[in-house]
């Protein structure tokens, strides 16, 4: 009855994940970046592949200013996870985006799939385009790259924001954690993530080595408390209120970066945190709308401004 259970849950995420590529029902998918002005497909300025640690790294730029970036989700790509973000960051910041190993368009290698070899991987994309710092912003799987590049590389961190994502294997909820054992490529058969595996040029027969590959970073525990509490950069967390991530889990991030005392007394903490109403795991990146002006705010702040009086 359990097993029947966690299956049946697997599969909704499945489909969750598949409809997250639409931007609507009566929609077609959006596949590239659009200009919010013109409506028309919006270049990179620079793209390309960066030889960064034995693997050929795909990567877009975008816009002009401080440097931000971005890193999917287990399963995505550049369109299917950041088509409609891009053109609101890309209005004032530079924007990159990559795909991590064996997603999109780079390649795998015969390197165990972990978040601290993609987060090597995106310092070196980082020095491949001479950008010295930069703020970082993971999604889900992305977020976990994201706390690990934090960790082991913090001279090359400006500011941090994870969006639904966990720094320890059981900051899940026990229901989704045990959920990651039961998914495999049948799940996905005919979605847009098979479909856009397979028009990347990728062997459909080696499909389900992909799945379970991805899937393999959260079958064994792992655990960055004491190293994600000690970054120094301030971090943005935030999670859906119907999200997979346990609420004690970002509220014990928070605590640990200076939250939990009143503002008006003790002043604001560098640090953030941000629990979105009506919000899923999958539906984070259907209102990110609501979450630009929250992380723009953020990564805008005065950091030496003095709490507000009356």
């Amino acid at each position: 009855m359990i097993k029947r259970v966690i299956t049946s849950i697997s599969i909704a995420i499945v489909m969750a994940v598949v409809a997250s590529c639409q931007p609507g029902t009566k929609e077609a998918p959006k596949t590239e970046p659009k200009d919010s002005i013109t409506s028309q497909p919006l270049k990179p300025t620079d793209s390309g592949y960066a030889d960064v640690n034995g693997l050929k790294l795909y990567y877009e730029v975008y816009g002009e200013g401080k440097p931000i970036v971005l890193l999917h989700g287990s399963f995505m790509n550049i369109p299917m996870n950041w088509a409609q973000v891009i053109p609101l960051f890309a209005k004032n910041r530079k924007v990159i985006v990559a795909e991590m190993q064996a997603h999109g368009r780079t390649k795998d290698i015969s390197r165990e799939f972990s978040y601290e070899a993609m987060a090597d991987d995106v310092s070196g994309l980082l020095k491949h385009l001479k950008v010295d710092s930069a703020d970082v912003l993971g999604y889900s799987m992305g977020g976990g790259v994201a706390f690990q590049f934090a960790v082991r590389h913090p001279e090359q961190l400006r500011r941090l924001v994870v969006l639904s994502g966990t720094y320890r294997h059981d900051g899940w909820w026990p229901d989704v954690e045990a959920m990651f054992a039961t998914m495999n490529a049948d799940m996905f058969k005919g979605s847009p993530i098979e479909q856009q595996y397979i028009s990347y040029g990728n062997d459909s027969t080696h499909f389900p080595e992909f799945i379970k590959k991805v899937m393999s970073i959260d079958l064994k525990p792992y655990d960055w408390s004491r190293d994600v509490k000690n970054i120094k950069a301030p971090i943005f967390m935030a999670i859906g209120d119907a999200d997979g991530v346990r609420y004690e889990h970002a509220l014990e991030l928070f605590r640990a970066k200076g939250g939990g005392k009143m503002g008006d007394i003790h002043g604001l903490p560098a640090s953030r945190l941000a629990i979105i109403p009506g919000t899923t795991h999958i539906g984070m990146m259907q209102h990110m709308d609501w979450m630009l002006p929250m992380i723009n705010d953020f990564l805008d702040a005065d950091l030496n401004a003095p709490p507000p009086t009356f």
